[in-house]
């Protein structure tokens, strides 16, 4: 059985596209039973997502993080399009995972906030 997947996107409540591009996020994880989804705002969650270490600097958005299970497969800026993500989510199990501490990082502090709660 394939590990589950999380796609999490990474934005900032003043960035106007990442508000448009929240909509095309929601319908995304409607319509993809058993995806674990995250909004997290850098901002908000600066302090959490820092917990493990340092994370990338994010500095475009949208910025996606795609974990199979717990492990990163996916981190970098895309274009807010739908077909974007549901293409990252249909290769997610031919993709390696990523190694960079930073990376793992990140993925760390995002699963924490997803088991605490705190996100979505």
């Amino acid at each position: 059985m394939p590990a589950p997947l999380t796609l999490a996107c990474l934005c900032a409540a003043w960035c106007k596209t990442c508000t448009e591009y929240r909509l095309t996020f929601d319908a995304l994880v409607a319509q993809s039973p058993g995806l674990q989804a995250a909004w997290v705002d850098i901002e908000d969650q600066a302090d959490a997502l820092e917990a493990f270490g340092p994370v990338p600097d994010i500095d475009n958005f949208p910025t996606l993080l795609l974990m199979r299970g717990e492990q990163p497969v996916f981190y970098g800026t895309v274009l807010p399009h739908a077909g974007v993500a549901q293409r990252l989510l249909a290769q997610a199990e031919a993709m390696p995972v990523l190694h960079e501490a930073e990376v793992q990082h990140l993925a760390q502090a995002v699963t924490q906030l997803l088991r605490s709660g705190l996100l979505r």
